[in-house]
């Protein structure tokens, strides 16, 4: 078609078909293009899904169980906490890279708060945890309305980073006692401390090399998983999922030891 013929096809610029396209075509859809367009968006959806959900397996569950653990609530609590609030920010947020859900400070100073009214674990301590969170909310509601965010400008970064570093100590000796197989307790490192050298007698050697095990393949897979994976004939883009899916795989891979050794102990 020449241009003159093109120039003489285009429609008035204020026709109704100029700005909504769909009337000139959809007279003439059939329902063959509509199963062949039914099929494509089902096959999309279903790449989108399994997508997702492979998301969730290689970050959010396992950090959402071990932030529950931390703030020494069942581990399914995280799972619940890292949900919702995913929901929430789509609607309400307004910031489409921030990541939202359970942090580790956050799940550190939960915990501590938790500590002081209830017992780890108990009933009491999800209503304390409940009542903390929604106090917290309402908090940072008013003082988002108030516009009381330039107040962190006079948090200075050494104090912030000094902060998160000490957390960062705690955490490590705070999961100590689950490595080793013991108890202990204690909120700041003078408490735990002591009561993690008096329990070293007490070590639990399966549950320590279980452990240790574990700790290893966490820390050598990020870097070195995937490289190993190419050199077996594994493709580029299946070998960068499986190196993410590490923390999954460690978990799935310590459950089944201690769901044996929970069995073994129970038929004694």
């Amino acid at each position: 078609m020449g241009l003159n013929d093109q120039r003489n096809t285009r429609k008035p610029f204020f026709s109704i078909g100029r700005w909504l396209p769909i009337l000139s075509w959809a007279s003439s859809y059939d329902r063959s293009q509509f199963s062949g367009d039914l099929l494509a968006a089902g096959i999309v959806t279903l790449m989108l899904m399994l997508m997702l959900m492979l998301m969730l397996m290689l970050m959010l569950i396992p950090q959402s169980l071990a932030y529950a653990l931390l703030a020494d609530l069942p581990p399914q609590e995280g799972l619940y906490a890292s949900m919702l609030p995913l929901l929430a920010y789509a609607l309400f947020g307004s910031s489409r890279t921030l990541a939202i859900g359970p942090a580790a400070v956050t799940s550190l100073m939960t915990g501590a708060a938790i500590g002081q009214v209830a017992a780890a674990g108990s009933a009491a301590s999800w209503e304390v945890a409940l009542v903390l969170a929604l106090l917290s909310g309402l908090m940072l509601t008013a003082m988002g309305v108030l516009r009381l965010g330039l107040l962190a400008n006079y948090l200075s970064h050494p104090v912030i980073s000094g902060f998160i570093s000490a957390s960062g100590v705690l955490i490590a000796f705070g999961q100590a006692k689950h490595v080793l197989g013991v108890t202990a307790s204690g909120d700041t490192l003078p408490e735990l401390l002591p009561a993690l050298w008096r329990s070293l007698p007490h070590t639990h050697v399966p549950t320590l090399l279980l452990g240790l095990v574990a700790l290893v393949f966490l820390w050598w897979s990020p870097s070195r998983l995937k490289p190993w994976l190419r050199r077996q004939g594994v493709g580029s883009s299946m070998a960068d999922a499986l190196s993410k899916a590490g923390p999954v795989a460690a978990v799935t891979a310590t459950c089944a030891p201690v769901r044996c050794f929970r069995y073994g102990a129970a038929l004694r």
